[in-house]
């Protein structure tokens, strides 16, 4: 961020702050390095929510700005933020490429490494909220990356500081009812892109959802069902199955000995 850009957000700071609501400015313009937040005068453990849109695609170092936004988060807070992602790695040809690294293409993560990434850092279960695919439309870029075959996709995920999550979605047998009090969203609350809540019916979810639901700002917008005494395996059609072929329906052949 440069010093005019920070010139122009404080140039319309009162206009936004009005035309919110607010009498006066409660924002505050802080300049720095992505990948150094900890140089930034705010103190760690202290945000509930961090913003970004489509700006950690353009640094070097994603492991650096992932571990920096889990620092300044309180537990149960939320780095909510839209990206571009890869199908594929991105080849050295162009990430090297200057002009498709400003159009914030070629620092694009595969979308595995970067979910491996996260959960390194300490984001466990990252949920997708939404995507669509991104097209180039200038022919002479298009030169450049069609031969590689990549296509990326724009996506917005949630990651939520919650120590506790489990690398797959556990069933408890738990549920929760949202009560419609989430500003914006009466009828229904979307947490990700597979779980949409209607407000005031029983929604069955596994340990992970129960957990961003209730160790987070969300919990006072809903009724929480069930306890943590009994495990009922892997959550069926929550990304995870069973790999046994022998446990599903249908399966052919007998049980027979150890090895």
């Amino acid at each position: 961020m440069t010093d005019a850009q920070l010139d122009v957000a404080r140039e319309h700071e009162t206009w936004h702050a009005r035309s919110f609501g607010y009498s006066a400015a409660n924002t505050r313009f802080l300049r720095g390095y992505v990948e150094r937040l900890e140089e930034l005068d705010v103190a760690p453990g202290s945000v509930d929510v961090i913003v970004s849109n489509c700006v950690i695609n353009l640094s070097p170092d994603k492991e650096a700005v992932l571990r920096g936004c889990l620092r300044l988060l309180k537990p149960g807070g939320e780095l909510y933020f839209s990206d571009v992602y890869a199908d594929r790695r991105v080849p050295r040809v162009l990430r090297e490429h200057a002009v498709l690294w400003g159009e914030c293409l070629s620092g694009a993560l595969y979308w595995n490494d970067f979910q491996n990434l996260a959960r390194k850092v300490g984001f466990g279960d990252p949920r997708l909220v939404e995507d669509a695919p991104i097209t180039v439309e200038n022919a002479k870029l298009e030169e450049v990356v069609a031969p590689h075959r990549v296509k990326f996709f724009s996506a917005t995920y949630r990651l939520f500081l919650i120590p506790e999550l489990e690398p797959h979605c556990e069933d408890y047998g738990q549920a929760v009812v949202y009560r419609g009090t989430v500003p914006h969203c009466p009828a229904a609350f979307a947490l990700d892109d597979h779980h949409e809540m209607e407000t005031g019916k029983v929604f069955p979810v596994c340990g992970n959802t129960y957990r961003m639901l209730h160790d987070t700002r969300f919990q006072d917008h809903f009724d929480f069902i069930g306890s943590w005494e009994k495990h009922y395996g892997i959550y069926e059609g929550c990304g995870t199955t069973m790999p046994f072929r022998s446990g599903t329906k249908g399966a052919e052949g007998e049980g027979g000995g150890c090895c």
